[in-house]
């Protein structure tokens, strides 16, 4: 009985560990492959044409969990830092990316405008946008 209940418990805490979140970096199908370093560019907005498509970065919500993982693994800034980041970039005539509500919102406005780019949980993709990034934590 003592053996049931450990392998009961293990395949629990297996099967929790490999049930991790995992998130895409999408685009509308028309965008050409990018590197991550790419994709932080364009979310600085240190890069704005891609193949003469202007690009458009899409954020979650400010207090979207899922925009703070985006933020630490391809921007590599927290939350106080891009809002530094954005401060300056203000004063030399700069906006940070367009904020939306919902990943469903996300993922239509990547489909219907060429060159957006966005994340979401990847349990939320379909065949609709582009993959270039998938990370999991």
């Amino acid at each position: 009985m003592k053996t049931a209940i450990i392998i009961f418990l293990s395949t629990i805490m297996l099967s929790t560990l490999s049930s991790a979140d995992e998130y895409v970096v999408i685009s509308n199908p028309k965008m050409k492959d990018l590197s991550t370093t790419q994709i932080k560019a364009i979310f600085l907005k240190k890069i704005t044409v891609i193949d003469s498509i202007n690009a458009v970065p899409v954020n979650l919500g400010a207090m979207d969990p899922i925009r703070e993982k985006f933020e630490n693994k391809i921007v590599e800034m927290n939350f106080e830092r891009l809002k530094s980041y954005w401060t300056k970039e203000h004063y030399i005539g700069k906006r940070p990316p367009v904020s939306m509500q919902s990943e469903e919102s996300v993922k239509t406005f990547i489909k219907n405008v060429e060159g957006a780019i966005g994340y979401i949980n990847a349990k939320n993709l379909d065949n609709s946008v582009k993959v270039l990034y998938r990370w999991s934590e």
